[in-house]
């Protein structure tokens, strides 16, 4: 492939595989990149690396990486600093490397104390061409699907029927599509899950309710109330928290069994008085 543009410094395009999309908590376990010189050389890299942390399985589902793939890498913070001479003075180009790829990766660097700045290089992403020349929207919808302007588009009632008209038209444009709408919702939950609150806090029942986020991600509600059950008073406290996951969280405490080798609480201290 030869760039249709000339370059008057590096270009590395890059991408990037993850154990999620938490750039506090998660880690990179994968990294590509294709970097093109001025001079028409082009570099091409892959490296993967032990995360240090269990991959949880939603994240396997998107990239196929699992904890054995890794488990013999060295860790980002070993090859952070050649990695950062290599992108030294190089612009930047992906996709969604904006909004995910670069914050992700500054996080990285940043943790194993690698100065990685992108003051001063050009970035191109090409999924923001995408969306301003493709917008994905329901007036792009009508256009694609009735071929007509969406000429109510939002006022309530106006987008509904815009709605209902574009689903009858992908049914005929698709012949591959359920024609029901138990079809239609598992196609639509393949692609998008919807969950609930609790879904987001909490893996099933059956696997032992693993927190999906927070500071105990992928470790067993079980295993939090006899390690920490500090973390879980302190999710009680929490005043946005879904009914559904205090729920949960207080029947997990409720019935964890008491340990004889506990100390007392301390006393509470007395309160306040006027001098």
């Amino acid at each position: 492939m030869h760039l249709p543009f000339h370059l008057d410094r590096p270009l590395v395009f890059f991408d990037l595989e993850t154990t999620g999309l938490d750039l506090k908590r998660d880690r990179i376990i994968e990294l590509a990149f294709i970097k093109w010189t001025p001079q028409g050389d082009v570099l091409e890299r892959e490296r993967r690396f032990n995360p240090g942390m269990p991959i949880p399985p939603e994240a396997t589902a998107v990239h196929g990486i699992t904890d054995a793939d890794v488990a013999d890498e060295l860790d980002f913070c070993r090859t952070a600093r050649s990695l950062g001479d290599m992108l030294e003075g190089c612009d930047l180009a992906g996709f969604n490397v904006r909004r995910f790829d670069i914050p992700m990766l500054v996080s990285e660097f940043q943790r194993c104390d690698v100065d990685f700045s992108i003051d001063g290089r050009r970035v191109v992403d090409m999924q923001n061409i995408f969306h301003r020349e493709e917008p994905r929207d329901l007036s792009a919808a009508a256009r694609f699907y009735l071929e007509r302007e969406h000429e109510e588009a939002h006022t309530a009632l106006g987008d509904i029927r815009t709605s209902a008209a574009v689903l009858g038209a992908q049914l005929d444009r698709y012949p591959h599509l359920p024609r029901d709408l138990e079809g239609l919702h598992a196609y639509c939950e393949e692609f998008a899950p919807t969950r609930s609150e609790l879904d987001r806090w909490f893996g099933p029942e059956e696997e032992g309710r693993p927190f999906r986020k927070g500071k105990y991600r992928g470790a067993a509600l079980a295993d939090v109330v006899r390690d920490a059950p500090d973390y879980l008073q302190w999710m009680l406290g929490l005043d946005d928290l879904d009914e559904s996951v205090l729920v949960v969280v207080r029947d997990a405490l409720g019935s964890a069994p008491a340990d004889p080798s506990a100390s007392p609480p301390d006393p509470a201290p007395p309160p306040p008085h006027d001098s």
